[in-house]
């Protein structure tokens, strides 16, 4: 997802939208060059894929759209499905039969949406189905789905925004992009409250390239996840403003790091050793996932754990796949083969559906079970 930098020429906007998404583009090319930086450590490897996967079945499939979708996100009760386009914006469908229900407009440059999220159910508000919606113009919205309206709108300034997360209980959210800074808003204020870091002044690491992902600690307020193209998942203490510990290795170019329980996982846009699992204790790889039994490669740019913690989904371009995981045996026990690269999956909150945004123009939802 190397989208394009705010404020300049519309041919510089398109050549820097090229870099980072590969979905048949010339930007493969560019994309490689930069993924010969540092490889992980070595790590066992686990046996090798079965080629009897079981295919998953398409619960919905919705094809229509006027260019590729880049992120999908079911609502807290699955009930909305939203999916944010190569153009700027964003449709809403049914959970259970995707149909159309809302649509929306995040810019008036044709600039991607980039990522998304619903604030969770638990938020202290009266106010449900509000969407946040980032565009590669630096923008990052707030939308009441159901009546269309945008509530609120933060412009962060000669930046481009790739990626954003809410803490649990939806009081606190934050933002990342181009200029290698995680920044954490306060939901009620809208204001910024934390700008999180390396530099001179800076006693602490942090990231230098662009940011594609952010994950909130489950269950501890205090950390945050982040990672992108400097080959580092950062570990950051809010109440330090800090990156607190580093894991090494993993090329992210999606919303693809997710934590559950002391497990971290990666899914690294590069041909071998693309899915990782890792100790969140100790920044230590646990294993290498292979992907076999493809035709060619699968470079991951999505990867994310069930709410259940029983999976792991992770897709991609090359192979042009999705494929399902058991957690406790890391085996490969589905998968969904499509026309063009997967660009951003996410699970249902009760784990029996995922939503899958395609290269292909199309958003789509499988079953698990």
């Amino acid at each position: 997802f190397g989208m394009a930098a705010v404020g300049g020429d519309q041919e510089g906007l398109e050549r820097d939208l090229d870099e980072g998404l590969e979905g048949g583009s010339p930007s493969a090319s560019k994309m490689s060059d930069a993924l010969k930086s540092s490889a992980p450590p070595p790590a066992p490897v686990l046996a090798r894929a079965p080629l009897n996967l079981r295919v998953l079945q398409q619960s919905w499939t919705v094809s229509a759209h006027e260019s590729e979708v880049f992120c999908v996100r079911f609502s807290s009760d699955n009930t909305l499905v939203a999916a944010g386009l190569a153009n700027g914006q964003v449709k809403i469908y049914q959970g259970q039969t995707g149909r159309l229900a809302y649509q929306l407009s995040t810019t008036d440059q044709n600039l991607p949406t980039t990522c998304m999220r619903f604030r969770p159910a638990s938020a202290a508000t009266k106010t449900r189905n509000v969407l946040l919606a980032a565009t590669a113009e630096g923008s990052i919205q707030h939308w009441h789905v159901t009546s269309g309206k945008c509530l609120h709108t933060i412009e962060e300034k000669d930046n481009q925004v790739f990626a954003i997360d809410y803490k649990g209980d939806g009081s606190k959210f934050a933002t990342a992009g181009k200029d290698y800074t995680v920044r954490i808003y306060d939901e009620a204020t809208k204001s910024r409250i934390a700008e999180l870091s390396s530099g001179f002044t800076k006693k602490h690491p942090g990231h230098s390239n662009r940011v594609f992902s952010l994950r909130f600690h489950p269950t501890d307020e205090n950390v945050l996840l982040s990672a992108g193209w400097d080959n580092t998942i950062q570990m950051w203490d809010l109440r330090t403003e800090g990156s607190v510990r580093s894991i090494w290795g993993p090329h992210i170019c999606g919303d693809s790091v997710d934590i559950s329980g002391n497990d971290v996982v990666s899914g690294s846009w590069r041909p071998t050793e693309q899915l990782q699992l890792w100790d969140y204790r100790s920044g230590e790889l646990i294993a290498n996932v292979p992907w076999q039994d493809s035709v060619e490669p699968c470079l991951l740019y999505t990867a994310q754990f069930s709410p259940s913690g029983t999976y792991i989904a992770a897709g991609g371009t090359g192979a042009n796949e999705v494929r399902l995981f058991k957690r406790t045996t890391l085996e490969p026990i589905g998968a969904l083969k499509l026309h063009r690269g997967a660009y951003s999956l996410d699970f249902s909150a009760d784990s029996q559906m995922i939503a899958i945004a395609g290269g292909d123009s199309s958003a789509r939802v499988v079953a698990v079970a």
